[in-house]
């Protein structure tokens, strides 16, 4: 991959990664929940389901995902089951302040929190149509296509490991400034809303024609 595509692609990347969508809820709601430096975990998940997505497109089983009605409905409605599950999850939360869930041996373990980022954005076809769209923009189909996939893998990767890391900061930082159970509360229905909305959006989301 060229320098110039590699910029451009690396351009289009911040773009990507900072358009609002699950996973931007997602980090959000690890940092309301856990603070930043546990929160962050979800963030790697995040990023493995970004690759699965790119492991697909460059398998070609992407474009299988988006041509076949019946592979992409099971999927895309996963992905909604999913979300909302999250957001009632996240709505019946209780109120705990931070100090007592890190404290609370009951808290999810990483491996949970990976895989809650993982399903995410792997169960997302949206995403695999996204990417099918964009990614053969930047590939120089001349050229070996294994080493582009795992440079714009990692820039993906790269893009999103910073981007999601802020919106847990952000979260993690409205946090500490909330005080009463009512705030509390407010938050994870703000969050728990934020999910069904997601995915509402994904079952919203068709194929083009």
């Amino acid at each position: 991959m060229e320098l110039s595509t590699w910029l451009a692609f690396f351009a289009a990347s911040w773009a990507i990664s900072v358009s609002p969508g699950a996973g931007a809820v997602a980090a959000m709601s690890a940092g309301l929940n856990h603070g930043f430096r546990r929160g962050y975990i979800t963030t790697i998940g995040l990023v493995l389901g970004i690759w699965t997505q790119i492991l697909l497109v460059g398998a070609g089983l992407g474009a299988v995902v988006a041509a076949s009605s019946s592979a992409f409905l099971a999927i895309k409605w996963a992905g909604v089951a999913y979300l909302v599950w999250l957001g009632i999850q996240q709505w019946r939360a209780p109120a705990v302040p931070l100090a007592a869930k890190t404290e609370n041996v009951g808290s999810p373990s990483a491996r949970a929190m990976i895989f809650k980022g993982w399903v995410i954005n792997a169960l997302n076809p949206k995403g695999t149509v996204f990417l099918l769209a964009v990614v053969p923009q930047f590939l120089h189909l001349a050229q070996p296509l294994a080493p582009q996939y795992l440079i714009i893998g990692a820039t993906l990767g790269f893009t999103d490991l910073v981007v999601m890391g802020c919106y847990t900061a952000l979260a993690a930082k409205v946090l500490r400034a909330l005080k009463s159970e009512a705030h509390l509360k407010m938050m994870n229905r703000v969050f728990g809303a934020l999910f069904v909305v997601a995915g509402t959006l994904l079952a919203l989301f068709k194929r083009a024609a």
